[in-house]
């Protein structure tokens, strides 16, 4: 799933995004008619040659490439500023995808046994009728286990007892620990527990952290020192691309893209790709959105480009600096007790 250097998956993804775009020109009028507007057709040459929609872009109009009869499910994301949350519509093809694709790409961490797995959320994030973005990535992630056993109880509250009856069953062999960053930082440093067997997956939340100057090498830091925890893999996705995501490689040294994925670099100003090792905006492009003319994607958030094809995994390995300024928090935990 991390197996092809930066000019290979060029040579892959450049044919399947163009088919694709087209693909959602006759089927999204809307989509359509942003591309005439631009004057946007193929041949692109590169992945940064595609026609990019701003992520934004799903808060204010409706996009969708199948009829409505079609949609199996809608997603929202998660938001702060009261605006209208993302709203992706996915029928029972795209769905299916991004399940299994999402799987591929957990499993280059995890292997392909079913771990028991430790939650750092409450059981009421998935119970909610209207899926938002958290509950869909706890839910997407509790596949990857079993024996789910949630840190927090229905009020929020760490419950002590359910992770000491956890780790006593389990706490010997490897296990799954899923949370999103913030309240990995706020209730798993305090249980006090050996979690020297477990693997750390965690997303989102690092606005609150950074504003506690905690970054990505003191947050592994601490996890290790306090709870011997040391096998942590962060990712980054958006419910915009939902099934796809860009995972931290081994050694921690930046986020890697999966084969079917990637992400170009943009100098806000000229819009044009910024090289290796000057930030920009992050546009992400994927090969999941079938349903929705989401698969090249301008973010609101600000990256750079550590390196291509010298980390851990092959392709880019990039990193991810934050908000881009005046743009609302987005973060799954970032938005707890703000709505």
């Amino acid at each position: 799933m991390f197996t092809l250097s930066a000019p290979e998956r060029e040579a892959v993804l450049v044919p399947e995004l163009t088919a694709l775009t087209e693909r959602h020109r006759a089927a999204c009028p809307p989509y359509r008619s942003i591309l005439d507007a631009i004057g946007a057709a193929p041949p692109y040459e590169r992945l940064a040659d595609l026609p990019w929609l701003p992520v934004r872009l799903f808060k204010t109009h409706e996009l969708r490439s199948v009829p409505e009869e079609q949609v199996f499910r809608v997603l929202t994301s998660s938001g702060t500023t009261g605006q209208r949350p993302s709203r992706i519509h996915l029928d029972r093809e795209a769905a299916a995808a991004q399940t299994r694709m999402l799987a591929a790409t957990i499993r280059a961490v995890l292997g392909e046994r079913r771990l028991p797995m430790l939650i750092v959320d409450t059981r009421a994030v998935v119970r909610d009728p209207t899926l938002s973005a958290r509950g869909a990535g706890v839910l997407g992630m509790m596949t990857f286990g079993r024996d789910h056993t949630f840190v927090l109880d229905e009020q929020g509250c760490v419950d002590a007892e359910a992770v000491k009856a956890f780790l006593a069953r389990h706490g010997g062999e490897p296990f799954l620990v899923f949370g999103f960053t913030f309240m990995v930082w706020l209730h798993l440093r305090g249980l006090g527990a050996d979690l020297s067997q477990a693997v750390l997956i965690h997303s989102g939340g690092w606005k609150r952290l950074a504003e506690q100057a905690v970054g990505n090498a003191e947050f592994r830091r601490r996890l290790a020192d306090e709870c011997g925890l040391r096998r942590v893999h962060n990712f980054y996705g958006m419910v915009e691309q939902i099934g796809t995501v860009f995972l931290e490689g081994p050694d921690g040294d930046g986020l890697y893209c999966p084969d079917f994925a990637d992400v170009v670099i943009r100098d806000p100003e000229t819009w044009q790709e910024a090289p290796t090792g000057v930030p920009g905006l992050i546009e992400v492009v994927s090969t999941l959105p079938t349903s929705y003319p989401g698969h090249v994607l301008l973010t609101e958030d600000l990256g750079v480009v550590r390196g291509v094809d010298d980390g851990s995994w092959p392709g880019k390995r990039f990193e991810v600096l934050g908000r881009l300024p005046r743009a609302e928090a987005r973060g799954c935990s970032d938005t707890m007790g703000q709505s």
